[in-house]
């Protein structure tokens, strides 16, 4: 396979339009990622904080512009401040800012999500679920009809959604959450048909898929969140398992979450290619591909589409530069500001103070100035 940086005129401008399998067109190659930030209210309705960080999104020329992970069950809540979807009095904040999203000529998409093991008892109030006993976390084994409960919780997400007004969802399948728990040899240890082959871990969520189809129609776009390292992932296994989602014919997308577009895999058997390189092998048929991991500068941008991606996907330049396409689309050479920045500046890239709390958390991205 080629190296990406060695074939620049082979992708698509970043500028021009991309049309999925259900027809929906997005404007451009840049979609937002779906980022913790702790902003909206304790039952997981919309706050006004979280609605002008996404709705500013929208504005600063974002394609795609998707919602944080959002949690189908209360119990699977991931983090303090998460919006939620799992209940139908969530449906008028989603529909507020799925409206906005859309008046800026921006696909607006919410992302599935159930945080599993990764579930703090504190915070939910109970003891958290799993695919199996988890000793490490206390997490139990969901029973079968529980498994089942969980899918048509997902459906049922969808569907609000859909009443919503979203244009469509992204079922998170990434990041050591609950249904990469299933898919995980790690994590998974059920002896019926949930567990055992990669066709029965992943099962669920090709279940999920099936029903949002069934529930949303083929012109709702689905996309599925992968990421093929940590958690008990095996990169050969993923990439045969993204393999089998494209084959399904059930998704407009699939979204893979690298950490870092351009390492090689941490697998000492397969660091003869970047993992960019491992993804982009998948034949990838209609179905659209984009990736996210360290995507920053204009030209890591055009590297990355030059690679074989059909879009991009933004988390930190997206922080720091609401408006990020719309630069990097008039300065193909564009660079992110430097950071540490301040709260001050963050506020102005319209992060509200909870959301500036966690990004106190990355090493070296806020600026540590006690007058703030």
């Amino acid at each position: 396979m080629k190296n990406p940086a060695s074939d620049l005129e082979q992708g698509e401008p970043a500028s021009l339009p991309l049309t999925f399998p259900c027809g929906l067109v997005m404007k451009n190659r840049f979609m937002l990622a779906p980022m913790t930030n702790s902003q909206s209210h304790e039952d997981g309705s919309l706050s006004d904080d979280e609605f002008n960080w996404l709705s500013l999104r929208a504005k600063g020329g974002f394609g795609l512009t998707m919602t944080c992970a959002s949690h189908v069950q209360k119990v699977g809540q991931g983090f303090v401040g998460q919006l939620g979807i799992f209940s139908d009095d969530h449906i008028e904040g989603h529909s507020r800012l799925a409206t906005a999203i859309k008046s800026e000529g921006s696909l607006a998409v919410i992302q599935l999500h159930h945080a599993g093991t990764r579930s703090p008892e504190g915070l939910i109030g109970q003891q958290a679920v799993c695919p199996s006993s988890d000793e490490e976390t206390g997490a139990r084994a969901l029973r079968l009809e529980e498994v089942h409960e969980l899918r048509d919780d997902f459906i049922r997400a969808a569907v609000r959604a859909k009443t919503a007004g979203y244009d469509g969802v992204e079922i998170h399948g990434a990041h050591g959450y609950i249904l990469t728990q299933f898919i995980s040899q790690q994590y998974n240890h059920r002896d019926d048909e949930y567990g055992g082959s990669l066709a029965n871990r992943a099962k669920l969520v090709f279940e999920i898929a099936q029903g949002i189809r069934q529930e949303c129609g083929g012109r709702f776009l689905l996309g599925v969140r992968l990421s093929p390292e940590r958690y008990g992932l095996k990169l050969l296994e993923t990439l045969q398992l993204a393999q089998q989602l494209i084959d399904s014919e059930l998704f407009d997308f699939l979204d893979v979450s690298l950490w870092d577009c351009f390492k090689p895999p941490e697998e000492e058997d397969h660091k003869e290619q970047s993992l960019l390189e491992h993804v982009m092998s998948l034949d990838k048929k209609n179905v659209k591909l984009t990736v996210a991991g360290k995507i920053g500068r204009g030209k890591q941008v055009q590297e990355v589409l030059d690679a074989g991606a059909d879009f991009v996907t933004i988390g930190r330049a997206a922080i720091l530069h609401y408006d990020y396409p719309r630069r990097v689309i008039e300065d193909s050479d564009f660079e992110p500001i430097t950071t540490p920045v301040s709260a001050a500046y963050l506020k102005e890239q319209g992060l509200g103070p909870a959301f500036v709390a966690y990004m106190r958390r990355w090493k070296n991205f806020v600026t540590e100035d006690p007058k703030e």
